[in-house]
């Protein structure tokens, strides 16, 4: 029977007698060396001539397309002028594989756990994040369209569209790692691609306390002030980490809670039972369909939320978090991108400005000092370490301007080559939210805040 033939077979049948061997994703994973691309292109027009584009629009199940891919690259290697190993073989399978099912070159990338975040500048320029440092990669795209074809995939599973009248895209993988893509003609080079990795197990406060991000008494501070429901505000620059803080903070509430979380790119991984993820949504190619993180903020606060998680304000939606924070949403948790404590405030004060809204800086200013109890700010030093350099409290209004309390303070150790820049001290000075705590049943020990 013909290729085409056994394969249509398979198709109509869901491929069950093709399931009972062992599958590419059981076996290890073998190190790609592409030198193969004719081979490559024989076996993938075969594979398209016998389904098409279904190999890329995730039709067809992952388990069946890898038999089909078998068979194919089985009806080409018998006709090639070259003998092949095992080895040759199992690699050769490992490539289509990662093309069609996976991303193509940059697959065995996703799958090394010491790669934090991968960055496409174009086809044939790849760096890659390692314990905080960038490092070039011998990995690259076959041309522009490879790329571009890749981009496509990963932004279509998502619902969303990548084109020249829409050029930029935020999305995810299944995984839950963030994808931006940008092509032309905004991106000047040719297409470009960044993503950055989640792991798949969820970081604890243990690792952050092991990693040095945070300090066994600051964990204890954090995991009263989420279980006593103050409104935490998480604020740092890029891949400093605030995603993963905002993550370990959120293992803090109790989960008996309804929890509402709100991202442009759904990434948040909640293990408690009872929550709600709402994601935002761009505009169709008609213009119409937009649903903004605001949009979603006004509609949660209709859901009878206990907390409400906002993976990142950065536009007029700060307003409707402060409202929802000052009216009975104790608890909420947010994240911003900015480089200090007060620069945190400051944006915020910016972004409520965004709304449109004909209101004093100063009652502002107030609404943000009601909402807000809690800043933590976070960045990546220049090891590539990540830390939480202060946690403040806000304490109000003199005259007007917000008045803010460190808690705890990161302190840079001088004349340090190698090793640790620092930790996270205690300032020695108690919160002023302490009886806010102890009216709810959470006693915080004197001995976290001695120096």
């Amino acid at each position: 029977m013909s290729l085409s033939g056994r394969l249509d077979r398979a198709d109509a049948h869901n491929a069950k007698d093709y399931l009972n061997a062992p599958s590419l994703r059981d076996t290890a994973v073998i190190p790609i060396i592409t030198d193969n691309g004719e081979l490559k292109d024989k076996v993938q027009t075969q594979l398209m001539q016998v389904i098409g584009q279904q190999a890329y629009s995730g039709q067809i199940e992952p388990a069946v397309l890898e038999r089909m891919a078998y068979e194919a690259i089985a009806e080409v290697l018998r006709t090639a002028d070259r003998p092949f190993t095992g080895v040759d073989r199992a690699r050769l399978v490992q490539e289509i594989i990662d093309d069609i099912l996976g991303h193509g070159p940059i697959e065995p990338l996703l799958r090394d756990p010491d790669v934090t975040e991968i960055m496409v500048n174009r086809w044939d320029t790849i760096f890659v994040e390692r314990r905080g440092k960038l490092f070039p990669s011998d990995a690259t795209f076959d041309n522009e369209e490879h790329l571009r074809r890749t981009i496509e995939r990963i932004v279509a599973r998502v619902g969303r569209r990548i084109d020249e009248s829409s050029p930029m895209v935020d999305a995810r993988l299944p995984d839950g790692s963030r994808v931006n893509a940008v092509v032309p003609p905004i991106a000047l080079d040719g297409s470009s691609l960044t993503i950055r990795k989640f792991a798949r197990d969820p970081f604890t406060s243990a690792d952050l306390v092991h990693m040095g991000t945070l300090t066994l008494p600051a964990v204890e501070l954090l995991d009263a002030c989420i279980r006593g429901r103050l409104n935490v505000l998480i604020s740092g620059g890029t891949g400093s980490g605030k995603t993963t803080t905002l993550n370990v903070l959120s293992g803090f509430i109790p989960r008996d809670e309804r929890i509402i979380t709100i991202e442009d790119a759904a990434e948040l991984q909640l293990d408690q039972p009872h929550v709600l993820r709402m994601e935002s949504r761009p505009s169709n190619i008609e213009g119409k369909g937009l649903i903004t993180i605001r949009d979603l903020v006004r509609n949660a606060l209709r859901m009878r939320p206990d907390r409400i998680i906002v993976g990142e304000v950065r536009d007029a939606a700060a307003l409707d978090m402060l409202q929802a924070m000052n009216t009975g949403h104790d608890g909420s948790i947010t994240t911003v991108h900015a480089n200090s404590t007060r620069d945190a405030l400051s944006r915020i004060e910016t972004m409520v400005l965004m709304a449109g809204v004909d209101l004093p800086v100063r009652v502002i200013r107030e609404q943000i000092v009601q909402a807000i109890d809690v800043v933590i700010q976070q960045s990546r030093l220049r090891d590539g370490s990540r830390h939480v350099t202060a946690i403040s409290e806000v304490l109000g209004m003199e005259g007007d301007t917000i008045q803010t309390q460190d808690i705890f303070k990161f302190e840079y150790a001088q004349g340090v080559t190698e090793g640790p820049l620092g930790h996270l001290a205690s300032t020695g000075m108690v919160p002023r939210f302490e009886p806010r705590l102890r009216d709810r049943g959470i006693e915080l020990s004197r001995l976290m805040f001695v120096r």
